[in-house]
């Protein structure tokens, strides 16, 4: 079987075409590994800052950041806990107020009416419920504004939130209760923020 030179020459020209199309592939997977995982400046057209992670990276949207940028902010935190305060207070008065014993004791006693039973219930659950809320408000919003001015996320805000919501409660009986109240707070809030923290 004679094969002419052109047919030759032809099999070779694709031979060496494939060759460098193999090749070029190849340099284009090295470039695009070298300048995507290997470099340190990440390809990003937008410049966007992009952290480095495990996965994808989602980038959030703007209703995302402005609603994040709401439940951290001071005033959230205050209401929040507030609302929980009185929440949790409100059980502890519905507790308190069923197990304490009202018997009246006297000529003129007389025994309760479930009407003023509920009625001292309601009223205690409500005092505690305020209390707790109080509170509450107090240390969300000092502990936040705390960590604002501060610029850190460690046990000492809870330390100094501490004090000042418990020297803002205590003052309403005096400076010497004021401070009183502010060493005790203090010294409780340092103990939790450590065991929280640890």
């Amino acid at each position: 079987m004679i094969v002419s030179g052109k047919a030759i020459q032809d099999s070779s020209d694709e031979k060496m075409a494939d060759q460098q199309s193999i090749d070029q592939q190849q340099l284009n997977w090295e470039f695009f590994f070298d300048y995507f995982i290997l470099r340190e400046k990440k390809y990003n057209p937008r410049r966007i800052i992009i952290p480095q992670s495990m996965g994808p990276v989602r980038i959030r949207s703007k209703e995302e950041k402005i609603i994040e940028s709401v439940q951290e902010s001071c005033i959230f935190k205050s209401v929040l806990s507030c609302t929980m305060g009185y929440g949790l207070g409100l059980v502890i008065g519905l507790f308190s107020s069923s197990v304490n014993p009202n018997i009246a004791v006297g000529p003129e006693a007389k025994q309760q009416t479930v009407r003023e039973i509920f009625r001292e219930m309601k009223s205690t659950s409500h005092g505690y419920g305020k209390s707790f809320a109080i509170v509450g408000a107090l240390y969300a919003a000092s502990e936040c504004i705390v960590e604002t001015r501060r610029a850190k996320s460690d046990w000492k805000n809870g330390t100094y939130a501490g004090a000042i919501t418990g020297g803002i409660i205590g003052l309403r009986a005096g400076v010497k209760p004021g401070l009183l109240g502010a060493a005790g707070f203090a010294a409780f809030s340092t103990l939790i923020e450590f065991y929280l923290h640890s």
